[in-house]
């Protein structure tokens, strides 16, 4: 099927995200490229997936990998250049293949021109407007405007020097030093946003990712957290009238353009406020993705995704994993398998074995949910987190702020293993003189792409055989399901016409419903009893 010929394809897509650094090297300089991307399509093709979100491939100096922006009109040249970009466009269209650019709005690079001139111009430079800068508080200007925790958690504020050499004021920044926040508060940002935004659909990218989208907005008065009162910079309501206007320009297109929002909001009816019918399309569920292994947690989170996406009409996203979490073989694996940022520790007993055969029955799950289904880059490998990076080649920037307790994200953002038998696994040629940007464990060679390839009982496989399905049956994709009687500890439910998976979290075999056939388990059954952390899917 053509990409012309799928109205509101972001309702049902299967969306593999590409983390560029990782996905696959082509000129041997151990980082991914867009050169290495293109020759991997037929790969994402065979896969079935029907869209590619790509993580941001900017000029950046890479303070956040990628996440400092320095320019949005252009390709950061260890990538390639936009004129691969734009071939890449082409070639993904023409297998089918839809494109998801990410966007970075909340914040851009100190690098930016914008905050170049802004530093430069001292104390009354225009772009300053542009940006959060203050004066300090205390006699001297030495105190931070306010103690907000920043996102990566530290202070939010760093103070400049003003071009005479004294003390000046201080820019809010609630991820890095290095990034800068934009004052959405000024037309001049919106209005070069709205034309980043054309720029890139012009190029016939098919749909944006937005990056924080939750967090534009701040409240100038710079109140202080208060449990209990409004939050000064999350999810302000004035952040609606943005995407307002957003979606009005994507309307304007004549293929479907999809916007799709990062939003971590614990509240479902604030999270579902983004998604109404004039703004954005779809975002991401990550309830899902941060709950327990567990049935009854599970439940209550798809039940929660569901009624509350009905109220609006919009899809529902299903994700296991992506650029920022533990990965799910690793987190599965765990005595505690939910996952959040503030929790999230290394050297924790993982039973990798026990991970994995969970991961393949989430797949199955996530996979036959109503709605759009996301793929982290390896998941489809069963590619675990790798905790033994040595601390000296870490490089996000969540390692030093935290001091050195949080080991960051670079253990799920590790390259992907291909071919072959030692490292660098195909990712980089074989006559590459430099190693992979992050170390690849030994015992990947069992994961690569080619010894999982025609291997029936491998990760890759099942996933390859469910997208197939997915797209085959007409039950599966956008729609609703409804719950069958089961066992405690087991997930059940039927989608029309015919079909029926079910999800053992209990730790004894289960009865399998009667059943016209078994389409697809997650691992061997032997009759008809389901085993332990197990799913099927069953024609009715």
């Amino acid at each position: 099927m053509s990409t012309s010929e799928r109205p509101r394809w972001w309702r049902d897509a299967v969306i593999y995200q590409v983390y560029p650094r990782s996905f696959a090297d082509a000129n041997g300089d151990g980082i991914g490229d867009i050169a290495g991307i293109r020759k991997r399509l037929g790969y994402l093709s065979e896969l079935g997936v029907d869209a590619i979100w790509f993580g941001p491939w900017y000029p950046s100096p890479m303070a956040d990998a990628g996440y400092d922006v320095a320019d949005f009109r252009a390709i950061e040249p260890v990538f390639g250049s936009l004129a691969e970009v734009e071939e890449l466009i082409t070639e993904a269209h023409g297998q089918g293949l839809r494109i998801i650019a990410d966007l970075v709005p909340n914040h851009c690079s100190d690098q930016h021109p914008w905050f170049q001139a802004a530093l430069a111009g001292g104390p009354d430079a225009p772009e300053r407007d542009l940006f959060w800068f203050r004066p300090g508080r205390g006699p001297d200007g030495d105190q931070p405007p306010t103690d907000w925790i920043g996102e990566f958690g530290g202070g939010t504020w760093t103070r400049t020097t003003n071009p005479d050499g004294t003390a000046g004021d201080w820019y809010l920044h609630l991820f890095a030093a290095q990034q800068p926040d934009f004052n959405w508060d000024h037309p001049r940002v919106r209005a070069e946003f709205e034309d980043i935004l054309r720029f890139w659909l012009d190029r016939g990218v098919d749909g944006i990712r937005i990056d924080s989208a939750a967090l534009l907005l701040k409240d100038a008065t710079l109140p202080e957290v208060v449990a209990g009162a409004a939050h000064p910079f999350h999810d302000l309501d004035g952040v609606h009238d943005i995407y307002r206007s957003w979606r009005r320009i994507a309307d304007g297109y004549p293929e479907p353009r999809a916007l799709i929002g990062e939003v971590w909001l614990p509240d479902r009816q604030r999270f579902t406020n983004y998604l109404r019918p004039d703004e954005l399309h779809t975002a991401f569920n990550f309830d899902f993705l941060s709950c327990a292994w567990d049935a009854a947690a599970l439940r209550e989170s798809i039940d929660g995704t569901l009624a509350e996406h009905a109220t609006i009409d919009a899809p529902a996203t299903w994700v296991l994993s992506n650029h920022d979490v533990t990965r799910v073989v690793t987190r599965y694996g765990r005595a505690d398998t939910t996952f959040s940022f503030a929790s999230k520790r290394e050297g924790t007993y993982t039973d990798l074995e026990l991970g994995t055969v969970r991961a393949r029955a989430a797949a199955l799950l996530s996979l036959s949910l109503p709605g759009a289904a996301y793929v982290y880059q390896g998941e489809e490998l069963g590619l675990w987190e790798v905790e033994d990076i040595p601390p000296a080649l870490r490089q996000d920037p969540m390692f030093p702020r935290s001091g050195f307790v949080d080991p960051g994200r670079d253990g799920c953002r590790v390259p992907l293993p291909w071919t072959g038998d030692a490292a660098p696994f195909g990712f980089s040629p074989d006559d590459a003189t430099t190693v992979p940007w992050l170390p690849q464990p030994a015992a990947w060679k069992d994961q690569t792409v080619q010894a999982q390839t025609s291997d029936p009982h491998s990760m890759l496989e099942l996933y390859r055989q469910a997208i197939r399905l997915r797209r085959e049956l007409p039950a599966l994709g956008n729609g609703t399901l409804h719950w069958l009687p089961a066992p405690d500890g087991v997930l059940a439910f039927a989608r029309d016409p015919g079909f029926a998976c079910v999800v053992n979290l209990s730790d004894t075999p289960v009865p399998i419903p009667p059943h016209q056939d078994k389409l697809l388990a997650s691992r061997p059954v032997d009759g008809d009893l389901l085993p332990p952390d197990t799913a099927v899917w069953l024609r009715m």
